[in-house]
């Protein structure tokens, strides 16, 4: 719901409204995009041909020659191939687009991973939405959505930067950095960004947290606890959930005081670190970088646990 508040945004936007292009394989009312339809319309060269069975609803299916959606089936590799020929029209249209594929997560890079591969040699940019992604929030079908490993697939291709936000600000920094370093600064990256299907309240933004929410740690709350026994909680996405509920066991049943950190990319701190230890290598006589992992944690006391 975050995440489609974001891209409604986005496509009412004068200025870049009509380069911005969601695409969906199949399911775009399970991802909550179906207010969609009658405002954009679904791209169809040959337009509406047929009375949908929903036209009395409010939100009713509307396929359209100018339509801005693209929705291509349960075709998997017919949408990241759509996603691919806009994220790559800069260089063959000399047009920017801003295209947003949003899929089950656990049928994106599992099934597709080549296509994310073949993207990254194109240097493609725009942003991929791995929807009802996690091992919590979907699981009706069974196994066949439990996925536990779409970040890790997103984060071995070189310029896919991950993200696993937790709440909505999160998701929004993160969304206006991409648009920041893609679209404006030229870098050649494109996103990949698990988003839940959990229902949870969203906590208020904390102050001075843009940095870490981007280098991927900050300390999201203290303890209130005046225990002497310390410890470190980090969680990301619906998990850092737990990681609240555990702040609260520890003070309540055995005196411990716990902050909670969200770590929205293990990823980026993964690739700062040894990035941060080869320029101090080559460089001996410059004083010495610290990569944000190392900078964020330093004042931390305490054993830490994910």
């Amino acid at each position: 719901m975050a995440f489609v508040r974001i891209l409604t945004a986005l496509v009412r936007d004068k200025n870049i409204g009509k380069h911005v292009v969601p695409i969906v394989p199949d399911e775009a009312r399970t991802f909550g995009i179906e207010g969609m339809f009658r405002q954009l319309g679904i791209y169809s060269a040959e337009g509406q041909k047929y009375v949908p069975v929903d036209k009395d609803q409010v939100m009713y299916y509307r396929e359209d020659k100018a339509g801005q959606i693209l929705e291509e089936g349960i075709n998997e590799a017919g949408g990241f191939s759509s996603w691919i020929a806009a994220a790559t029209s800069y260089s063959v249209s000399n047009v920017l687009m801003v295209p947003f594929y949003i899929f089950y997560s656990m049928f994106g890079l599992q099934r597709v991973g080549d296509l994310a591969w073949a993207a990254a040699a194109q240097r493609a940019g725009g942003f991929l939405l791995g929807a009802t992604a996690g091992r919590t929030t979907l699981n009706g079908e069974g196994l066949q959505h439990e996925d536990g490993h779409s970040l890790l697939l997103a984060s071995a291709v070189p310029n896919c930067i991950a993200y696993d936000a937790a709440f909505a600000y999160e998701l929004a920094a993160i969304v206006a950095d991409g648009l920041r370093r893609m679209y404006e600064q030229g870098e050649d990256v494109f996103y990949y960004l698990a988003v839940y299907n959990q229902d949870y309240p969203q906590a208020a933004k904390p102050e001075g947290v843009d940095e870490g929410i981007l280098k991927g740690l900050y300390r999201f709350r203290r303890s209130a606890s005046g225990a002497k026994t310390k410890a470190q909680l980090v969680g990301s996405g619906v998990i850092l959930l737990q990681a609240l509920r555990a702040q609260e066991m520890l003070a309540e049943k055995w005196n411990v005081a716990a902050d909670v950190w969200s770590m929205t990319s293990a990823q980026q701190l993964r690739n700062e670190a040894p990035s941060v230890a080869r320029w101090n290598r080559l460089h001996p006589a410059e004083t010495p970088r610290v990569p944000h992992v190392t900078r964020t944690l330093a004042g931390a006391e305490g054993p830490g646990g994910v």
